[in-house]
């Protein structure tokens, strides 16, 4: 197994959720991301998602717009946000890659999987990429060992949800709401229900995302989710610091109040 399935069965074993951030590789800088991921992992996740900037997003937020803007805009390119996730995988948690299927692509399917396998790389999340248009994605992570994590929704039928989790190698995400990511007041009532139907057709992790942005949010799902997936908040906290050294502690301290939040949610099992 690798790392990604490694820590979602010790967490299971634990009977709690897993912390999963998400960050974009290049923004600050790429060896200023990385330090925030590393202080991410400080403060508790045991999942890192290093997103891999792209013009034309179909998810994302206005926050997460932002900084895969200014990332794109000093040139990032994929071998370094490979590189970020070696970083990540370095530490000891899972490294992830959220990207959109274009830029995979173009890189190189075979070539993607295999560099980040080279890295200690555990998986990757195609937010646009169907099951039924997967084949060559499917035939390269399982050739390099390479988790995969496609969504599901709160409008996915059970035969969507069905199709979808048997696809999956690493874990199912469930999108908490319909929409674009962000953080929000209150986490989506549908989540519930989402990871309930997901249950039904599947033994994978279910992780829910899109929306949390704080302990209480974290230990709600916690409460019934396998993992709780925090992305546009730890965003803000580098946006809303310019200063590189207070952007990273700013990450570390809501690591923390989020690891701090599964803990207990997981609790009320």
């Amino acid at each position: 197994m690798n790392r990604l399935q490694d820590v979602l069965k010790a967490a299971r074993a634990e009977n709690r959720a897993v912390l999963i951030g998400y960050l974009p590789a290049g923004f600050p800088s790429v060896d200023g991301s990385i330090d925030a991921m590393r202080a991410m992992v400080e403060g508790g996740c045991d999942v890192i998602e290093v997103g891999l900037p792209y013009s034309d997003p179909a998810m994302d937020g206005p926050v997460i717009q932002a900084a895969a803007d200014q990332a794109l805009a000093r040139g990032v390119s994929t071998p370094e946000v490979i590189r970020a996730a070696g970083a990540v995988a370095d530490t000891g948690a899972a490294s992830l890659i959220m990207s959109y299927w274009n830029p995979i692509e173009h890189y190189g399917v075979d070539r993607f999987a295999s560099d980040l396998a080279a890295v200690g790389g555990s998986g990757v999340i195609t937010p646009d990429l169907i099951p039924e248009e997967a084949g060559p994605w499917i035939e390269a992570s399982d050739k390099h060992d390479i988790g995969r994590v496609f969504l599901v929704a709160p409008s996915s039928t059970p035969e969507r949800i069905a199709l979808t989790a048997a696809a999956c190698t690493g874990f199912v995400y469930a999108g908490a709401v319909m929409g674009v990511t962000g953080a929000r007041d209150q986490v989506g009532h549908a989540a519930r229900s989402l990871v309930e139907r997901t249950r039904a057709a599947t033994d994978q992790p279910v992780c829910v995302g899109l929306g949390v942005s704080t302990g209480d949010q974290a230990a709600e799902i916690a409460a019934y989710a396998d993992g709780v997936i925090v992305g546009s908040a730890f965003v803000r906290r580098l946006l809303d610091n310019r200063d590189p050294r207070k952007g990273v502690d700013a990450v570390r301290e809501l690591a923390a109040e989020l690891a701090e939040g599964v803990r207990r949610g997981s609790g009320q099992r």
